[in-house]
């Protein structure tokens, strides 16, 4: 049997609500810890507790952190979901079980390991009984850790790390953790191939969830106000900033200098931070899907009033409530044209964890640049699971307000302006705060029709007028939105174009390509909406481009075909949206159902 090093899949099997969170934590972290690249991503249901749930961890020695679907090592903690569990083992693999689980297994072709949890657990008198349910989950880190390699000190620093060292509950953890890596020792013969060895691949690496570093990122980048409703997955990101503006802005006097505030439901959270954002503040709020529904009024007065405000976007898969613990990448036509009427809204595209951070705070700089809402689409598989990151950079430029006219500068105007005014030929006036205290500085805001002085009318031309200035900002906004990021090889003969989370499955599955069907293909992941100059040239240079996306529909692909309607014909969707979070395995098999060979090679 030969030794299989760093290269396999772990899947956890237990119900919502046992307290595993912990236990798989410290199995992800440990393995980081030995410099292993690793990824972790929680699957579960979108009830309080009782229904099964799953956490995956892979490791991968080349780096490729990507979900697989085939699980080498299944460890089953669920009575409910134990049939479900034990096919999903890979042939060849491990199933590890509570051996209080009295159900068939008659599989031959997998290694079996029964864990006596409830009888190690017992066997330590200084867990309390209300405690022995939860510290039981550590009984399969221990077994685990003995029977592949899982280094004991990592895991020490694991609990630790999440513990924050207290030493109670990391005492009381680790012991168990030791018990039954004892009891392994003793009572487990070894039968598969699996094995962890130390390596250095994670060195000067970072372990975070989207939701975590965007919420840093705004307080970086100067949040002053926050308004968000519950939802999933988009909650802990609000609850971030709760967690860390505390420890990130203080003042010596103790006054806050922000407020985060739970609204009564999604459209008053939005209007909250329109309202912020109109009297000068840094202001944004987060949400999902349904959310953005009743958020579609307030984003149109907005942006024909010309407000900057930042939403975040962490998707879920719908229509409707969907499957709420779900990820998806299907809301990008409705932000893309949000509000009734002719809007077009500016979306940034994050798609590593570092990019959350990047964006968080970039995403005041593009809004108040513009003069407008700004919506960062980000998906629950990036939001709320944990990531391999590069440590987060501090923002190496001032802040960029954009066009704003204090009192001195309206003196030195006298009064010559008006707020929606084009003076510089970008489409983007000026504006003033609440606060100035020139005379000349006040305006009336409205949604209703207005002129370049902010007066109501309803005449036609002047109407045009202001919806081709508006027009001519959207324009304008592509040099303010960042790069797409460009993965070239030399000899490609087709182009791949995606956006998001699905990064790592697609760089797996061009790799896979390329090793396994000899097809190069050059990869450009977009960022922001409206397209840059990169995206036309990347678009003109290849007769065969294939877009890839977690939705039904190809959403960013319809985009592009109406952006480049010459280049439409070498479009081809590549689209697959289960609510699982991508895997290069469909991401491949998707390229290759559409792939047609050059002319030239045929």
């Amino acid at each position: 049997m030969d030794k299989v090093v760093n290269d396999f899949s772990i899947i956890v099997g237990t119900k919502n609500g046992s307290g595993s969170s912990t236990a798989n934590n410290t199995i992800l972290r440990a393995i980081f810890k030995m410099g292993i690249p690793v990824s972790g991503k929680n699957l579960f249901p979108s009830n309080i507790q009782g229904l099964p749930t799953w956490y995956t961890i892979r490791a991968n020695k080349d780096g490729f952190i990507a979900r697989r679907e085939e699980n080498e090592i299944v460890i089953a903690m669920n009575p409910d979901s134990f049939a479900r569990d034990l096919a999903s083992v890979a042939p060849g693999g491990a199933l590890f079980y509570s051996d209080d689980i009295k159900q068939p297994i008659t599989r031959a072709d997998i290694a079996v390991y029964p864990m006596p949890v409830k009888q190690i657990v017992r066997s330590d008198q200084s867990i309390p009984s209300d405690f022995r349910d939860l510290v039981g989950n550590m009984v399969y880190v221990g077994i685990l850790a003995q029977t592949i390699g899982l280094d004991l000190e990592t895991i020490y620093a694991a609990l630790n790390f999440h513990f924050k060292g207290k030493q109670k509950p990391i005492d009381m953890n680790f012991n168990t953790v030791k018990a039954s890596a004892e009891w392994a020792k003793v009572n487990l013969a070894k039968k598969d191939p699996f094995y962890l060895e130390p390596m250095d691949k994670t060195n000067g690496l970072i372990m975070a969830d989207g939701n975590t570093a965007a919420a840093v990122g705004s307080i970086f980048g100067g949040v002053q106000f926050a308004a968000w409703y519950p939802i999933t997955p988009a909650s802990s990101l609000a609850e971030s900033l709760n967690d860390y503006l505390p420890l990130l802005r203080k003042r010596e006097d103790g006054k806050h200098t922000y407020v985060v505030l739970q609204a009564e439901d999604e459209l008053a959270a939005i209007g909250m931070a329109i309202g912020a954002g109109w009297s000068g503040l840094r202001s944004m709020t987060s949400t999902s899907g349904p959310g953005l529904s009743l958020m579609t009024e307030f984003a149109g007065l907005a942006y024909y009033a010309e407000v900057p405000v930042v939403v975040w976007d962490v998707q879920r898969i719908g229509p409707s409530t969907g499957s709420p613990t779900r990820t998806s990448q299907a809301d990008l036509t409705f932000v893309n044209s949000m509000g009734h009427g002719d809007t077009q809204s500016v979306i940034l595209l994050p798609g590593s964890v570092d990019e959350c951070f990047e964006f968080g705070w970039r995403a005041f700089d593009v809004a108040e640049q513009l003069q407008a809402p700004v919506f960062v689409l980000s998906d629950l598989d990036m939001g709320m699971n944990q990531w391999m990151s590069k440590p987060f950079q501090y923002p190496d430029t001032p802040m960029q307000r954009g066009k704003v006219l204090w009192d001195k500068d309206i003196e030195e105007l006298k009064g010559n302006w008006g707020r929606y005014l084009d003076k510089d030929g970008d489409g983007i006036p000026y504006r003033t705060v609440p606060g100035n205290k020139h005379p000349m500085s006040s305006y009336f805001t409205r949604g209703t029709g207005h002129d370049e002085n902010a007066r109501y009318t309803e005449d036609s031309s002047v109407w045009l007028r202001n919806m081709d200035r508006l027009k001519k900002k959207y324009e304008t906004a592509r040099k303010y939105v960042p790069a797409p990021i460009s993965y070239t090889k030399p000899g490609a003969t087709i182009g791949v174009i995606g956006y998001g989370s699905t990064e790592a499955a697609i760089l797996e599955a061009i790799h896979q390509l390329e090793t396994e069907h000899g097809i190069k293909a050059d990869f450009l992941r977009v960022r922001a909406l409206p397209f840059t100059q990169e995206v036309t040239d990347f678009i003109n240079n290849y007769d065969q481009i294939l877009v890839v996306e977690q939705n039904r529909d190809g959403q960013l692909k319809q985009l592009l075909t109406v952006e480049y309607p010459n280049q439409a014909p070498n479009l081809k969707s590549v689209a697959f949206g289960d609510g699982m979070p991508a895997s290069a395995k469909w991401v491949r098999e998707g390229i290759l159902a559409k792939y047609a060979e050059p002319v030239q090679q045929r």
